[in-house]
Protein backbone atom coordinates (compact mmCIF):
# COMPACT_ATOMS: atom_id res chain seq x y z
CA UNK A 1 0.00 0.00 0.00
CA UNK A 2 1.25 3.14 -0.84
CA UNK A 3 1.44 6.49 1.41
CA UNK A 4 1.94 9.81 0.71
CA UNK A 5 2.28 12.73 2.59
CA UNK A 6 0.16 15.86 2.87
CA UNK A 7 -0.03 19.35 4.81
CA UNK A 8 -4.01 20.51 5.19
CA UNK A 9 -4.79 23.41 7.74
CA UNK A 10 -8.32 24.13 9.54
CA UNK A 11 -10.51 26.64 7.80
CA UNK A 12 -12.65 28.76 10.12
CA UNK A 13 -13.96 30.92 7.15
CA UNK A 14 -16.93 28.95 5.14
CA UNK A 15 -19.52 30.71 2.74
CA UNK A 16 -19.03 30.89 -1.17
CA UNK A 17 -16.92 33.97 -0.69
CA UNK A 18 -14.26 32.55 1.34
CA UNK A 19 -14.74 29.82 -0.74
CA UNK A 20 -13.77 31.87 -3.96
CA UNK A 21 -10.86 33.59 -2.26
CA UNK A 22 -8.83 30.01 -1.41
CA UNK A 23 -9.31 29.15 -4.94
CA UNK A 24 -7.72 32.45 -6.49
CA UNK A 25 -4.40 31.42 -4.24
CA UNK A 26 -4.40 28.10 -5.52
CA UNK A 27 -6.49 26.60 -2.29
CA UNK A 28 -8.98 24.27 -2.13
CA UNK A 29 -11.62 23.27 0.28
CA UNK A 30 -12.05 19.99 1.97
CA UNK A 31 -12.79 18.45 4.52
CA UNK A 32 -11.48 15.13 7.07
CA UNK A 33 -14.38 13.00 8.81
CA UNK A 34 -14.42 9.57 10.06
CA UNK A 35 -16.71 7.06 12.32
CA UNK A 36 -15.09 8.07 15.39
CA UNK A 37 -13.97 11.93 14.37
CA UNK A 38 -16.21 15.16 13.83
CA UNK A 39 -15.80 16.72 10.63
CA UNK A 40 -13.48 19.10 10.25
CA UNK A 41 -13.00 21.48 7.47
CA UNK A 42 -9.68 21.90 5.99
CA UNK A 43 -7.83 24.30 2.97
CA UNK A 44 -5.35 22.40 1.00
CA UNK A 45 -2.73 23.36 -1.57
CA UNK A 46 -3.88 22.32 -5.03
CA UNK A 47 -0.44 22.12 -6.40
CA UNK A 48 0.55 19.92 -3.60
CA UNK A 49 -2.56 17.34 -4.23
CA UNK A 50 -1.62 17.78 -7.89
CA UNK A 51 1.81 16.59 -7.31
CA UNK A 52 0.49 13.72 -5.18
CA UNK A 53 -2.09 12.81 -7.52
CA UNK A 54 0.87 12.79 -10.41
CA UNK A 55 2.64 10.46 -8.15
CA UNK A 56 0.44 7.21 -7.79
CA UNK A 57 -1.50 5.55 -10.28
CA UNK A 58 -3.72 3.64 -8.00
CA UNK A 59 -7.26 4.36 -7.30
CA UNK A 60 -7.06 3.62 -3.24
CA UNK A 61 -5.39 6.81 -2.50
CA UNK A 62 -3.53 6.62 1.12
CA UNK A 63 -2.31 9.75 2.77
CA UNK A 64 -0.70 10.88 6.07
CA UNK A 65 -2.59 13.69 6.49
CA UNK A 66 -0.91 16.73 8.27
CA UNK A 67 -3.55 18.68 9.75
CA UNK A 68 -2.11 22.08 11.02
CA UNK A 69 -4.54 24.21 13.88
CA UNK A 70 -4.29 26.82 16.23
CA UNK A 71 -3.68 23.80 18.81
CA UNK A 72 -0.70 22.55 16.63
CA UNK A 73 -0.36 19.95 14.53
CA UNK A 74 -1.91 16.35 14.37
CA UNK A 75 -1.03 13.29 11.94
CA UNK A 76 -4.05 11.47 10.41
CA UNK A 77 -3.91 8.23 7.79
CA UNK A 78 -6.74 8.56 5.51
CA UNK A 79 -7.90 7.53 2.39
CA UNK A 80 -9.33 9.77 -0.35
CA UNK A 81 -12.77 9.12 -0.35
CA UNK A 82 -13.81 11.61 -2.97
CA UNK A 83 -12.10 14.41 -5.71
CA UNK A 84 -14.52 16.47 -7.11
CA UNK A 85 -13.03 18.61 -10.62
CA UNK A 86 -14.35 21.64 -11.93
CA UNK A 87 -16.47 20.31 -15.35
CA UNK A 88 -15.44 23.49 -17.00
CA UNK A 89 -11.77 23.98 -16.24
CA UNK A 90 -10.74 20.62 -14.67
CA UNK A 91 -8.97 22.28 -11.77
CA UNK A 92 -9.75 20.43 -8.37
CA UNK A 93 -12.92 21.59 -6.62
CA UNK A 94 -13.02 19.95 -3.21
CA UNK A 95 -11.73 16.95 -1.29
CA UNK A 96 -13.40 14.42 0.91
CA UNK A 97 -10.58 12.84 3.81
CA UNK A 98 -11.93 9.65 5.34
CA UNK A 99 -10.13 8.33 8.29
CA UNK A 100 -9.48 4.62 8.15
CA UNK A 101 -8.73 2.50 11.12
CA UNK A 102 -5.60 0.36 10.16
CA UNK A 103 -6.79 -2.61 12.63
CA UNK A 104 -9.54 -3.27 10.88
CA UNK A 105 -11.12 -4.64 7.82
CA UNK A 106 -12.46 -2.37 4.96
CA UNK A 107 -14.23 -2.89 1.87
CA UNK A 108 -12.22 -1.54 -1.25
CA UNK A 109 -12.38 -1.86 -5.15
CA UNK A 110 -9.49 -3.09 -7.02
CA UNK A 111 -8.61 -2.81 -10.75
CA UNK A 112 -8.16 -5.74 -12.40
CA UNK A 113 -5.16 -6.25 -14.93
CA UNK A 114 -4.50 -8.69 -17.99
CA UNK A 115 -1.71 -10.10 -18.60
CA UNK A 116 -0.40 -11.48 -21.51
CA UNK A 117 -1.62 -12.87 -24.96
CA UNK A 118 -4.82 -14.94 -25.24
CA UNK A 119 -4.49 -18.59 -27.08
CA UNK A 120 -7.83 -17.69 -28.52
CA UNK A 121 -6.98 -13.96 -29.98
CA UNK A 122 -4.05 -15.86 -32.00
CA UNK A 123 -6.49 -17.63 -33.76
CA UNK A 124 -8.72 -14.35 -34.72
CA UNK A 125 -10.67 -14.03 -31.08
CA UNK A 126 -11.06 -10.71 -29.32
CA UNK A 127 -11.04 -10.36 -25.92
CA UNK A 128 -13.81 -8.71 -24.34
CA UNK A 129 -13.21 -7.54 -20.24
CA UNK A 130 -16.85 -7.13 -18.78
CA UNK A 131 -15.73 -6.34 -15.17
CA UNK A 132 -12.70 -4.11 -14.63
CA UNK A 133 -12.71 -3.61 -10.79
CA UNK A 134 -13.23 -6.55 -8.15
CA UNK A 135 -15.04 -5.91 -4.69
CA UNK A 136 -12.58 -7.45 -1.95
CA UNK A 137 -12.60 -6.56 1.70
CA UNK A 138 -8.68 -6.48 3.94
CA UNK A 139 -7.03 -4.55 5.95
CA UNK A 140 -5.46 -1.28 4.90
CA UNK A 141 -2.49 -2.58 4.73
CA UNK A 142 -3.05 -5.45 2.59
CA UNK A 143 -4.03 -3.84 -0.22
CA UNK A 144 -2.90 -3.80 -3.49
CA UNK A 145 -3.04 -0.89 -6.13
CA UNK A 146 -3.92 -3.50 -8.75
CA UNK A 147 -4.29 -7.82 -9.72
CA UNK A 148 -2.79 -9.09 -12.92
CA UNK A 149 -4.57 -11.96 -14.26
CA UNK A 150 -3.02 -13.98 -17.21
CA UNK A 151 -5.60 -14.39 -20.07
CA UNK A 152 -2.60 -16.82 -22.34
CA UNK A 153 -4.85 -19.74 -21.87
CA UNK A 154 -8.23 -18.20 -22.80
CA UNK A 155 -9.44 -20.10 -26.07
CA UNK A 156 -11.52 -18.73 -28.20
CA UNK A 157 -15.60 -19.56 -26.69
CA UNK A 158 -13.65 -19.62 -23.59
CA UNK A 159 -14.10 -16.89 -20.25
CA UNK A 160 -12.88 -15.97 -17.10
CA UNK A 161 -14.69 -15.46 -13.94
CA UNK A 162 -14.36 -14.06 -10.01
CA UNK A 163 -13.09 -17.62 -9.00
CA UNK A 164 -10.18 -17.72 -11.68
CA UNK A 165 -8.68 -14.30 -9.92
CA UNK A 166 -5.71 -14.67 -8.15
CA UNK A 167 -6.04 -12.74 -4.80
CA UNK A 168 -2.90 -11.86 -2.44
CA UNK A 169 -2.94 -13.12 0.67
CA UNK A 170 -5.24 -11.38 3.00
CA UNK A 171 -7.46 -10.31 0.64
CA UNK A 172 -11.18 -11.81 0.11
CA UNK A 173 -13.80 -11.37 -2.72
CA UNK A 174 -17.37 -10.04 -1.63
CA UNK A 175 -18.36 -10.75 -5.48
CA UNK A 176 -20.33 -14.02 -7.06
CA UNK A 177 -17.41 -15.68 -7.61
CA UNK A 178 -19.42 -17.06 -10.87
CA UNK A 179 -19.52 -14.11 -11.84
CA UNK A 180 -17.72 -13.06 -15.30
CA UNK A 181 -14.99 -10.86 -15.99
CA UNK A 182 -13.60 -11.84 -19.47
CA UNK A 183 -14.58 -13.80 -22.54
CA UNK A 184 -13.21 -14.93 -26.10
CA UNK A 185 -15.55 -13.61 -28.49
CA UNK A 186 -15.72 -14.87 -32.44
CA UNK A 187 -14.85 -12.23 -34.21
CA UNK A 188 -18.50 -10.41 -35.59
CA UNK A 189 -16.99 -11.29 -39.49
CA UNK A 190 -16.68 -14.47 -38.79
CA UNK A 191 -19.83 -15.05 -36.92
CA UNK A 192 -21.51 -13.34 -39.50
CA UNK A 193 -20.03 -15.51 -42.14
CA UNK A 194 -20.88 -18.71 -40.18
CA UNK A 195 -24.54 -17.71 -40.07
CA UNK A 196 -24.59 -16.72 -43.94
CA UNK A 197 -22.82 -20.36 -44.56
CA UNK A 198 -25.45 -21.88 -42.25
CA UNK A 199 -28.44 -20.00 -43.80
CA UNK A 200 -27.23 -20.75 -47.05
CA UNK A 201 -27.67 -24.77 -46.64
CA UNK A 202 -30.41 -24.39 -44.72
CA UNK A 203 -32.06 -23.31 -48.33
CA UNK A 204 -30.54 -25.66 -50.10
CA UNK A 205 -31.40 -28.78 -47.94
CA UNK A 206 -35.25 -26.50 -48.15
CA UNK A 207 -35.01 -26.42 -51.95
CA UNK A 208 -37.51 -28.74 -53.48
CA UNK A 209 -36.37 -31.53 -56.15
CA UNK A 210 -36.55 -30.66 -59.73
CA UNK A 211 -38.71 -33.07 -61.39
CA UNK A 212 -37.58 -35.56 -63.43
CA UNK A 213 -37.60 -35.38 -67.32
Amino acid sequence: MEQLALTAHQRKEHGKGAVRKLRMKNQMPAVFYGPKVEPVSLTVDMRDLEKIMRQTTSENIFLELRIESDGGSDKRTVILKELQVHPLSRRFYHADFYEIPMDKELSFQIPIHFVNTPAGVVMGGVLEQTLREISVTCLPTKLVDRIDVDVSGLEVGGSLHVRDIPLPEGIKTTMDVNQTIAVLAVPVVKAAEAEGEEAAKEGEEAAPEAPAE
